[in-house]
């Protein structure tokens, strides 16, 4: 009583309890309850962002997309236990979540060019039309796929250029990946005289087709006449290798090829012009007249 006499709140405080016994029990729950929410809550977004980082992994998607989208799914998950617990202890929800509404609007607005970007990364990340090590061309860049960022790609050039390309342009230019499928056709146009005859021209090439290991028959040999150029006869030669030896396989077959039209006599033209001269009588020219 002595204790109650000096501090009349705490007597206040304690009568008020004893009268609302239902009511403080009932708000010791909801505590209790509200805790609870928020350890499940971070057990199930760590349980979440570990399976999607696994799930990432898996498919051989960038690190640096994988740490990205599982930050963002435990702080998203933790976010949604952390206001449904201060529901839990009577909290007003509603005013927090039109807060939150009103500061993602306004930072997307500001971050309108960054959150474009951020959704094309998305969708490279899903339809995944290329992977890092891969030699992509994006517009007019080619390059190799060193990283793909949240909001860029990085390519690294033939000449050793680190070229930085934001994901929204990406997404809305054209993207040629040479490296996807094993296999590649190479294209060569030759040209050679008019004077030569087409079935030499095509047995020299076939017979250098035939003795290079490195070219695949099997899907198919091309050696036409597909042109009557102006000074040239053009053969369209086509042959399928496999990736890893395209260019050293496409430089030499042009070489051993014209070799080989040499060796057999074949001219190989260079542009030039037949001028025509007829007899044309000169003009008379005036007499000069000598003035004093």
């Amino acid at each position: 009583m002595i204790g109650f006499t000096l501090f009349p709140k705490i007597k206040n405080a304690v009568e008020w309890m004893a009268g609302h016994s239902d009511a403080v029990i009932q708000f010791g729950w909801n505590v209790v309850a509200a805790i609870i929410l928020l350890f499940v809550g971070k057990a199930i977004s760590r349980l979440l962002s570990r399976g999607l980082e696994k799930l990432l992994l898996k498919r051989k998607v960038d690190i640096t997309i994988v740490q990205f989208f599982t930050a963002l799914v435990r702080y998203i998950t933790l976010a949604f236990f952390v206001v449904a617990a201060l529901g839990r202890v009577g909290i007003e929800t509603s005013s927090i979540i039109a807060v939150i509404g009103a500061a993602g609007l306004a930072v997307g607005l500001a971050l309108q060019g960054s959150l474009s970007n951020f959704a094309a990364g998305v969708l490279l990340v899903s339809l995944r039309p290329f992977r890092a090590g891969e030699v992509v061309q994006i517009g007019a860049m080619t390059g190799k796929v060193e990283k793909v960022h949240i909001f860029s790609t990085t390519l690294l050039t033939g000449d050793s250029k680190e070229v930085v390309i934001p994901n929204g342009k990406i997404i809305a230019d054209n993207i040629i990946n040479y490296s996807r499928h094993p296999f590649r056709r190479i294209d060569l146009v030759i040209g050679v005289g008019y004077q030569s005859r087409i079935a030499d021209v095509k047995r020299v090439i076939n017979q250098l087709i035939e003795k290079d290991s490195r070219i695949d028959r099997q899907r198919g040999v091309t050696v036409r006449l597909g042109e009557l150029g102006a000074s040239s006869l053009n053969f369209y030669v086509r042959v399928w290798v496999r990736n890893a030896e395209y260019w050293n396989t496409y430089y030499d077959l042009l070489e051993n090829i014209k070799e080989a039209l040499d060796a057999n006599h074949i001219d190989l033209p260079y542009p030039q012009m037949d001028i025509r001269v007829e007899n044309v009588t000169a003009p008379a020219h005036p007499q000069l007249q000598l003035v004093d």
